[in-house]
């Protein structure tokens, strides 16, 4: 990822792509001004600029994707995110996602187990650095989270997880979400919001069906 130029008729798809979002459905004006304000095409080789703001998803190294931005702005949207809050994000991948949380406000936490994807983090900073100092990348895996951070306000999976991770769900407060796209069939996820009760219970809503490459155990040195 590296910073270029963002022309004005970059902006004006950008601006395009927000009036998609909303005709989509997606209502929360934070949501759309962050992706407004985030240039998605800095996520991606530069022969990809002009595409760059069409509502489909891409490939990136490692056979990894950067999400549609539908999926990006539903994820936020069932987030809730308020300014301040920890947020966890398993999945850092082209860091697209992880941008529009900071652009929303969070203090975000990054689990990527790609190293090759890892090692493009420290762009980020160059980029993003004095705009968003509370992102916090880490390697690893993401299974595991990030206990000496813990607890989170909220989580959020971007990979298809074959279960609520019992180790994220402990990382979890009380009254907070996570947002996951749980495994239904081998090529459709549901996505769930799952609100952390008192008794540790979760309570589970569930949403319309996406396609995300699936959630992995363990750090790949690939």
């Amino acid at each position: 990822m590296k910073k270029t130029e963002d022309a004005y008729f970059l902006q004006g798809l950008r601006n395009q792509l927000v009036a998609l979002l909303k005709e989509k459905g997606i209502t929360d004006e934070k949501v759309l001004e962050a992706i407004r304000a985030i240039p998605r095409h800095y996520f991606l080789d530069s022969a990809f600029s002009k595409i760059a703001y069409e509502d489909r998803a891409f490939p990136i190294d490692a056979d990894q994707t950067i999400s549609q931005p539908y999926t990006v702005a539903f994820q936020s949207q069932l987030l809730k995110i308020k300014k301040g809050e920890k947020v966890l994000e398993i999945g850092t991948g082209s860091m697209y996602q992880t941008a529009i949380l900071a652009a929303l406000g969070a203090k975000v936490y990054t689990i990527e187990r790609q190293q090759v994807l890892f090692e493009k983090t420290t762009a980020f900073n160059k980029v993003f650095g004095d705009q968003f100092p509370d992102v916090f990348f880490s390697y690893g895996d993401g299974f595991e989270g990030l206990p000496e951070f813990a607890p989170f306000d909220k989580i959020i999976i971007t990979a298809a997880a074959p279960k609520v991770p019992e180790k994220l769900w402990e990382q979890l407060k009380v009254k907070g979400m996570m947002v996951i796209p749980l495994d239904e069939s081998e090529t459709a996820q549901r996505m769930l919001r799952l609100t952390k009760k008192k008794d540790g219970l979760a309570k589970r809503e569930s949403f319309e069906q996406f396609s995300f490459v699936p959630m992995l155990q363990g750090k790949s040195q690939s």
